[in-house]
Order: structure tokens, then sequence, then C-alpha cells
């Protein structure tokens, strides 16, 4: 664990989850759809060029595929394609270690806690399905189209906040992208960040970085800590 921000240890109040790679782990289970997706157009997945992808919106992702590839469709219809295709393996997706135990601990202590990701409410509410009980238990679920801009903008964060009736300053968000964690910092808020190895300098900018949320220590931040 790589703790960047002297006041590590501040008073939280609710804490606020990113979805596709910090509790979900959807890029396994979708990532041979654009491999193959590509092969259809005679292009090849190059692992370089999906730099920088993590934490975008859908639109943003677009855009970027279609010009680095190179492929004779615009960005919606990019989108039309492929969306199909990512849901038919969404049920695939697999929670990421410590993630329940995190949403359940939560719940249990009554520590309010939302969902925000740059994904559309719609995919969120398809992703979160497969996973027994995720739905019912987080107090807030927002997605990109619920607010004027997706991450790196504060919006979503802010939002979220507001929904759960705390001050940002007294959030705390578990993020594994560096277009999340500067999202959460432009809303003023702690986070805690569980880079890919794509994302690495996301934790430079965050206040503390995790190789797993089985890491995580909720005591440090004023958090009923988990049962031995």
């Amino acid at each position: 664990m790589t703790i960047n921000d002297s006041n590590y240890g501040a008073k939280i109040s609710a804490v606020i989850l990113d979805l596709d790679g910090t509790l979900l782990d959807t890029e396994i289970a979708t990532r041979c759809v654009l491999r193959d997706y590509l092969a259809s157009y005679g292009k090849v997945l190059i692992t370089d060029k999906e730099h920088g992808r993590v934490g975008r919106t859908q639109k943003e992702t677009a855009v970027a595929i279609v010009k680095n590839y190179d492929l004779p469709l615009t960005p919606d219809q990019f989108i039309a394609e492929i969306t199909p295709l990512n849901r038919s393996k969404w049920k695939d997706a697999k929670a990421l270690p410590g993630a329940n135990r995190l949403i359940q601990h939560l719940r249990k202590h009554q520590i309010p806690f939302a969902l925000a990701s740059n994904s559309l409410q719609e995919y969120i509410d398809a992703k979160i399905s497969y996973q027994k009980g995720w739905k019912e238990l987080f107090s807030v679920i927002l997605g990109s189209d619920q607010v004027l801009s997706g991450k790196p903008f504060p919006d979503l964060y802010l939002e979220a906040a507001k929904r759960l009736s705390v001050d940002p300053v007294n959030c705390l968000v578990i993020e594994d992208s560096l277009i999340g964690v500067k999202a959460a910092k432009a809303a003023g808020m702690k986070v805690v960040v569980v880079p890919s190895q794509s994302e690495a300098d996301a934790a430079a900018l965050a206040d503390s970085s995790l190789q797993s949320l089985l890491d995580f220590q909720p005591e440090s931040w004023g958090l009923p800590s988990f049962d031995q």
C-alpha cells in the first residue's frame, strides 16, 4: 500500500465506488469482443493503442477506437455494433477480489455508499444485475448520462455526494483509472486507487494506492474495521 497524503486518516462519512475495473472485472470479460470485432474489419488489437482508454465514457472510447484503428465507421455506428456483443459477455464478468466483502461491510455498518460510473445508467443496471444483491445494496447508482459531464469532470462524484446528503470533503472514492482519480480530486474528495498496469500514473495523484481491494483498511479512514 502506498500513501501520498498527510491527511490519509481524515474522517470519512460516505464511500463512492467506481464499477468497471474497481468492483467488476468487465475488461477481461469483454476484451475478446474488441479483438474479434477489429479482426472482422481486418484490424489487429494493439495494446498500446488502448492505453488511456480505461475509465472513459462510451462515446470517448468509440471516438478513440474508430480513429486509432481507422475504422470505416462513425463512433455512433461503432457503438451500435459493439454494444450488443459486449452485453452478451457482461454475465461472465466476475466481482474483483474484495469487492463483495467491502460492499457487505459498508451496508452492515450503515455507511452511505454510492456507485458512480462513466458507463450509461442502463449499462450499469445490466452489469450489476448479474451480481447478487448489488442493485439493492447501493444507496445511489449513477451513470454518466445522469450528469452534464462524465469523468474526469467532477460532476458524477458531486452528484453522488449530493444524493447521499454528504459533504464532498467527507467522501472517499475508490477508483481504478487516472480519469476517475482526476474526477474525484476535482470534486474535492479523498481517493484510493487500485490501478491496472496501464494506469500506473493514477497512483501518483491518489491519496492511497492498493494492489487489491483486499488491502483496503477502512479504519485508516475513520470507518469500522473489517471483522477478523
